[in-house]
């Protein structure tokens, strides 16, 4: 009945149809997931009309009044959009690239213990900092680093050297938020690449081992390719929240300090600053605007790429 009503001139259009309902049962099951991405992901999407507005709690979004591009002033004339952006790209570059190259190095690491016990030991060693969170982190690294009562500087000044007030400086910063950044994250990301790993045929191993390869040889020629769909693929994925700073790190750790900003500050922070001191709904939607689109261009052009270059590795 289906293929008489569509006529001959739509034979796409009924084979698609045709396996619809063959595969009806699978289709059921996906509605859940369905309607979770709709009402949490895309139905506060509308939203977004709070950055051409000014919001008023009693008339609610719809009802606020319009003042069109006026709360994106607020970015464009502080001299520290270009600044800010800036920061934001750079710190979560230093995040992605050098996550990438530390997950897959402790996935690889894992991957060629023999010892089960000790196997599962490390893996759990360096999964639980992912638990821990960005307020205890805070407190552990002032506990180690704090200027009186810091454990570094307890250990300088029974060896006669000056403390280090890190603080007080902020060139040090950088690194120290980038080595956190790592230590906290790099045995959750290892994960995936572990899984992958274990999904490489070990017959390649094997084959290899009979032909004499090493350890190092058999991790450059099949472990490495193994795993670059997975890779790249995480790092598109990544991407798509390059101008979006991980807050909870930045605030936790640089908080509202003045003297750590000029290397430190984000878009977040610079946003949630102005929100506590302004209230104005409007400005933080409007930042939140200029990230969403800045990602999307990024992730837009970068697949882009990829796709010329490698179709098969592409996201679409």
């Amino acid at each position: 009945m289906i293929g008489k009503a569509l006529g001959p001139s739509q034979p796409g259009i009924n084979r698609n149809l045709r396996h619809a309902y063959n595969n009806r049962y699978l289709y059921l099951m996906l509605i859940p997931a369905i309607l979770y991405a709709v009402i949490f992901f895309y139905l506060p999407m509308g939203g977004i009309v709070i950055a051409f507005k000014k919001y008023n709690y009693v008339k609610g979004i719809f009802g606020s009044d319009w003042v069109g591009l006026k709360n994106f002033k607020f970015l464009f004339s502080s001299n520290k959009l270009w600044f800010l952006t800036r920061n934001t790209l750079m710190y979560n570059l230093a995040f992605i690239s050098l996550g990438i190259v530390v997950q897959v190095g402790f996935a690889v690491m894992i991957n060629e213990i023999r010892l089960r016990r000790f196997k599962r030991t490390f893996q759990s060693f360096i999964f639980l900092p992912y638990f821990i969170s960005w307020v205890v982190v805070a407190a552990m690294i002032q506990a180690m680093l704090g200027y009186e009562y810091g454990m570094v500087n307890r250990v300088l000044d029974v060896f006669g050297i000056s403390r280090i007030n890190l603080y007080m400086s902020a060139d040090p910063w950088p690194v120290l938020l980038v080595l956190v950044q790592l230590w906290k994250t790099t045995g959750y990301g290892s994960i995936v690449y572990l899984a992958s790993i274990t999904g490489i045929s070990q017959e390649l191993y094997e084959a290899a081992s009979i032909d004499g390869a090493n350890l190092w040889q058999r991790i450059r020629h099949i472990t490495l390719p193994g795993l670059k769909p997975t890779i790249i693929i995480m790092f598109l994925l990544a991407l798509g929240q390059v101008f979006r700073g991980d807050f909870g790190l930045f605030y936790q750790m640089v908080g509202n300090n003045a003297l750590l900003l000029p290397k430190t500050d984000i878009l977040d922070l610079f946003v949630y600053r102005a929100l506590a001191s302004t209230s104005d709904l409007g400005m933080a939607s409007a930042a939140g605007f200029y990230q969403s689109v800045l990602c999307f261009v990024t992730i837009m052009t970068v697949n882009g790429i990829i796709k010329k270059v490698q179709p098969e590795y592409s996201l679409f």
